[in-house]
């Protein structure tokens, strides 16, 4: 397989790159020989795909030795969160990926991002999707870092990346193809809330491929087969890969670390051959066809309904439904079909007859002999009846399908059953042919210019795509030609069999001088040491800056004493209700989270009436009101900013960087969704924003949190002791899908706004949905969790401030949790005590949550 780049200078659209997955050699092969551009993979440490069989650092430099002499690029994902006492053994790790001569990292978090900066001056940087970069203020943000790219997270529009690209500088990365997660990525703790697995850290559990039922006002609806209600389609961009070209995207990248590698090479292969041909056609001086129709790919058999090679070969490769997912836009009755959450594969149709082993189906799709089959009676979460097919007998629209002996239950076979091709043996075979033994099967093109006249020896000049240029010389001298003189196609010809090796001959251009001849011997030797050259050349290490002279040690920030002050309670509430318990409470600081941000300003004219009023002793502090906009900020949303600001709160709840931005001259302080795990991070926030407090990561359990407060000066925290965690943070808006028929808040008709609503889990926990101003919903853990017996060992290292939160919970309940965390801080009661006592509410079913080493019970398993 060989790629075409010729290139049209008149042409201002830039061609991206094909970004490859990779979870161990096979696959790198598979990406190479089906025409990656670069391949990411991550090593045993630090990758967000620990479950991949990944590769280590003593596989680094064969590893980049083999991408560099194909032409391809190779990336280490170190994008996970990294611990207080894992930064030493990160830099090590650190140094290796360097010295290694990789590409790029790609990376999540801050302190990582400046740790590698200090290492390296100039070694390349890319800010993981885990950064939940939706804005142009994100990009800089990641700029000030020192990346040089940006992966933008998946729920950005094709309008949005413009919108971006277009008022920042640097390259943008985005998602083409592959699984979706429901949650913003970097931004999803449901794994570490019922599992104690955090997905910061790899280890994804994927709940939201799970059943769920949905309780609307107290009841269960019925939504018939629809119980897949968090798990997206996967995600297919081949339809809008122009759009995608022309809104200047750097770089197209497929997901798939944990898949086979007949699925990168099939994938791969087909969106090389498609970006290929969307190239071609912007590529003309003047492209008056549309983009050319869907074809290419691995040949197979096309259906009967005119389904594209292309969309059978991704939907083989595995498919739990196609879509363009948020590059469109938001359609909500698309993204989620909500009728399995895995694999499927290609529709076949329905089963029409049941008779004598022989299965009669209407058929919608090319089958045969050897493929295997599934039957979907309406149930994915039970054992489903499948096999491979034996003989096909056509009849009609019909084929009756026939299978081995004892290869299937036919009492578990239902007419109106659904039938989906799970398995392709003809394709696999193919796909795995495709990167098969050890000579390159995908080539690249080199370009040659050929130079001499009569009596001086030729010259031929080679570059590759890459910048790399040799020039090789004849042995003998150019004579002159009575016949057969060396001409362009004869060049070519002689120059062109590059065969078992990574290049294709390109464009050729012949400066001869005269007619002219040398020996075909010599012809052949120039080009074999054109080819040595070339490969010598990129088999070379990058070469790095690599300081030997600096260390963490230089980075981390000084520790201060604890000040003596006394200890704080915050609370944060989601509506007036809740606020006006806690404030006859007392409480001195106040967080508010409310679903509509203009009620923001009753809630500062309720806590400004209350500083008027008598206060409970003569000494005591005015309450104190800060106000959380959403947590996520997309072009366009500044309004909702300038919303809360309008309220003229005390102080601002920043939840990204939009907002750090935003609220730069006011008093702030930083969420949880900042994903502040380590000193580097923290010392960064506080140094460059000037943040009065940050909050610690909730993936931090307590010896990890001990760590935190032991590196820096522990008055730049607050933790929170006492919440319902918020599992689910998403684009994806489980109201407009299935209590209306609308696509989006133009015409769903506000469900959120009239119905309380619960998502019943199979273990039958309930939990918590809410939506935000602009429609993202939260899904809220059913069961609330506490630090309490852990609050002395804080207070021991010198930590002031702790927060409480509430989501629906009633005044009565907020006054009574309030009080008693009071106790608790007073020293009035023991931590213990605290969580037996609100264990005994089951309205509020407590668990010691992830602060805790183990969750109680062990954990729960998906």
């Amino acid at each position: 397989m060989k790629s075409d780049r010729t290139q049209n200078p008149q042409i201002s659209v830039q061609r991206p790159e094909l970004l490859a997955p990779a979870g161990n050699w096979e696959c790198a092969k598979a990406a190479v020989e089906n025409g990656a551009d670069a391949i990411y993979f991550g090593l045993d440490r630090f990758n967000a795909r620990m479950r991949a069989q990944n590769f280590t650092e003593a596989d680094l430099p064969q590893l980049m030795k083999f991408l560099h002499l194909r032409g391809v690029k190779g990336y280490v994902t170190v994008n996970t969160l990294i611990f207080p006492q894992e930064l030493a053994e990160a830099q090590q790790y650190l140094r290796t990926i360097i010295a290694a001569g990789v590409d790029a990292v790609i990376v999540q978090d801050v302190g990582i991002c400046r740790l590698i900066r200090h290492l390296s001056p100039d070694f390349p940087i890319h800010a993981s999707t885990q950064m939940t970069i939706t804005s142009a203020a994100g990009v800089e943000f990641a700029k000030s870092l020192g990346c040089q790219l940006v992966v933008l997270a998946r729920e950005c529009s094709i309008k949005e990346i413009q919108k971006i690209q277009q008022a920042t500088t640097l390259p943008l990365e985005v998602f083409v193809h592959g699984a979706l997660c429901v949650a913003y990525s970097g931004q999803c703790l449901t794994s570490e809330a019922l599992g104690g697995r955090s997905a910061n850290r790899g280890e994804c559990a994927q709940a939201c491929r799970m059943p769920y039922n949905l309780i609307v006002d107290g009841e269960i609806v019925d939504l018939q087969e629809r119980k897949y209600l968090l798990s997206p389609q996967d995600l297919a961009g081949l339809d809008v890969l122009p759009d995608l070209v022309k809104a200047g995207v750097t770089s197209l990248k497929i997901e798939g670390r944990l898949k086979a590698p007949e699925y990168v090479a099939n994938v791969t292969r087909v969106y090389r051959e498609a970006l290929d041909k969307v190239m071609a056609e912007l590529e003309r001086p003047n492209p008056l066809t549309p983009f050319p129709s869907r074809e290419g790919g691995i040949k197979t058999p096309r259906s009967g309904d005119g389904r594209g090679q292309e969309q059978y070969n991704l939907e083989m490769a595995f498919s739990r439904g196609l879509y363009t997912g948020w590059f469109k836009g938001i359609n909500n009755q698309e993204l989620v079909h909500a009728r399995f959450g895995k694999k499927r594969g290609v529709y076949l149709g329905e089963v029409t007859r049941i008779r004598n082993e022989q299965v009669t189906i209407k058929l919608e799709a090319p089958v045969k002999p050897g493929d295997g089959i599934v039957f979907d009676c309406g149930h994915p979460e039970a054992k489903e009846e499948g096999g491979r097919v034996y003989t096909v007998t056509p009849k009609g629209q019909e084929v009756i399908l026939t299978f081995g002996k004892d290869n299937l239950n036919f009492r578990r076979v239902h007419v109106g059953d659904k039938v989906w091709k799970t398995s392709d043996p003809e394709l696999d075979k193919q796909l795995r042919q495709s990167f098969a033994g050890d000579n390159p099967q995908f080539q690249r093109p080199i370009s040659l210019e050929i130079y001499g006249e009569v009596g001086q020896l030729l010259i031929a000049i080679a570059r590759d795509e890459l910048g790399n240029i040799v020039q090789v010389e004849s042995a003998i001298a150019l004579v002159e030609a009575h016949t057969k003189p060396l001409d362009t196609d004869r060049l070519r010809e002689q120059f062109g069999r590059l065969g078992n090796t990574p290049f294709s001959l390109g464009t050729l251009t012949n400066h001869l001088q005269g007619a002219v001849m040398v020996p075909v011997s010599e012809l052949n030797r120039m080009r074999r040491e054109i080819v040595a050259q070339l490969e010598e050349l990129r088999s070379q290490p990058k070469p790095w800056k690599l300081r030997s002279d600096v260390s963490l040690q230089n980075l981390l920030p000084a520790i201060s004493p604890p000040s003596p002050t006394s200890h704080a309670l915050i609370v944060l509430v989601r509506n007036l209700k809740q606020l006006q318990a806690a404030l006859n409470t007392g409480v001195e600081t106040l967080y508010c989270e409310f679903e509509d941000p203009r009620t923001y300003r009753q809630a500062v004219e309720l806590v400004h009436q209350h500083r008027t009023s008598p206060l409970p002793t003569p000494h005591s502090p005015l309450p104190q009101i800060w106000v959380a906009p959403p947590r996520i900020t997309k072009p366009g949303e500044n309004w909702i900013l300038q919303q809360v600001r309008a309220a003229n709160a005390d102080g601002y709840l920043v939840r990204n960087y939009d907002q750090l931005q935003f609220f730069g001259a006011d008093r702030c302080v930083g969420d949880f969704s900042l994903n502040v795990a380590n000193p580097l991070t923290a010392d960064y926030y506080q140094q460059h924003f000037g943040l009065e407090r940050l909050t610690a990561s909730y993936d931090l359990n307590i010896n990890q949190l001990e760590d935190l407060l032991s590196s820096c000066p522990p008055q730049w925290f607050e933790v929170t002791i006492h919440q319902r965690i918020p599992m689910f943070h998403m684009e994806h808006c489980v109201f407009c899908a299935f209590l209306s028929e609308g696509t989006d808040y133009t015409n769903c008709g506000r469900p959120c706004e009239q119905h309380e609503v619960k998502l019943l889990d199979r273990v039958g926990s309930e939990h918590i949905l809410q939506a935000d101003a602009c429609c993202r919903n939260t899904v809220f853990n059913g069961t609330a969790q506490t630090g309490a017996e852990y609050v002395q060992r804080l207070i021991e290292l010198g930590l002031r401030h702790f927060r409480i939160e509430f989501v629906n919970e009633t005044p009565e309940q907020v006054t009574k949790t309030i009080h008693r965390y009071r106790q608790l801080l007073q020293g009035e009661i023991s931590g213990s005590q605290l969580w037996r006592e609100l264990q005994l509410q089951n309205q509020l079913g407590v668990t010691r949550g992830p602060l805790g080493l183990s969750p109680v019970g062990g954990g729960r398993k998906f």
